[in-house]
């Protein structure tokens, strides 16, 4: 290998983190051509893990070192979100990871790229797209290895398991979340239920919110929360909540 060469892969080396993937075009944008890409395969220094996608050789690269990519490279939305957010932060007592699952949470029309569907992360990848959040509110900065990626906020996590339930996230369990979550900060909550476009996740935030007893909700400023009109039935045959009109199991309601 030339002189130059390893100088651009050495410059390469320092600039991206241990531990995540490099997509081929994104390596085409910073200067690193198809040919050079090739040449660096053929000298170890990568190897392809996907079409289009690269890692270190020898280096050890899990689903976040993916989303990595997904954020800073390709500059989608693309989040870990709902239980999987709440595990990483240390909120959930549901350890999702280690059940081989990762919810994956981004906005409307944003699609996993070829490379990271086709790879096997030994888990299990759910993604979700929607447009009931805004792309960029409640999330956080996650430190993982060497790197950084975002993730939900508590607050944007549970509204994101009461956006999949009941079809696909019980409700009772949805519960036992937010009963964990007493120090949230009552401004961004605020700020999220406002930006919420859901009438179902809000509705069923504020009264589990009110039923875990948390001091914060009584800073909230239901007035400016856009909480829609009519009733709504979560459950069939369940308990209806008069004051957010709707109708949650009866198991949830009997809970304490």
């Amino acid at each position: 290998m030339s002189t130059e060469s390893k100088s651009k892969i050495n410059q390469l080396m320092s600039i991206t983190p241990r531990g995540v993937v490099l997509t081929s075009a994104w390596l085409t944008e910073q200067g690193y051509s198809p040919e050079l890409q090739k040449r660096y395969r053929k000298s170890n220094w990568f190897t392809q893990l996907e079409r289009g996608a690269l890692v270190r050789s020898g280096d050890a690269v899990d689903a976040l070192g993916g989303i990595y990519t997904l954020q800073t490279q390709l500059g989608l939305s693309i989040h870990p979100g709902a239980k999987t957010a709440l595990s990483l932060l240390g909120k959930s007592h549901y350890l999702d990871l280690s059940m081989q699952r990762c919810q994956l949470f981004g906005f409307q029309a944003e699609q996993l790229p070829s490379w990271f569907k086709k790879h096997d992360w030994k888990l299990k990848v759910e993604y979700q797209s929607s447009s009931f959040l805004p792309a960029e509110l409640g999330l956080t900065e996650y430190s993982y290895k060497d790197f950084q990626i975002k993730l939900s906020s508590p607050a944007r996590a549970v509204m994101e398991c009461l956006y999949l339930a009941p079809e696909s996230q019980p409700l009772l369990e949805v519960f036992e979340l937010m009963e964990g979550l007493n120090n949230l900060r009552p401004k961004s909550v605020q700020t999220l239920l406002e930006a919420c476009t859901s009438v179902k996740v809000k509705r069923l935030f504020l009264y589990m919110a009110e039923k875990a007893g948390h001091s914060w909700v009584n800073y909230l400023n239901l007035d400016s929360i856009d909480l829609g009109k009519g009733k709504r039935q979560i459950e069939p045959d369940g308990v209806y909540i008069p004051k957010y009109q709707i109708t949650v199991p009866k198991t949830l309601e009997a809970h304490t």
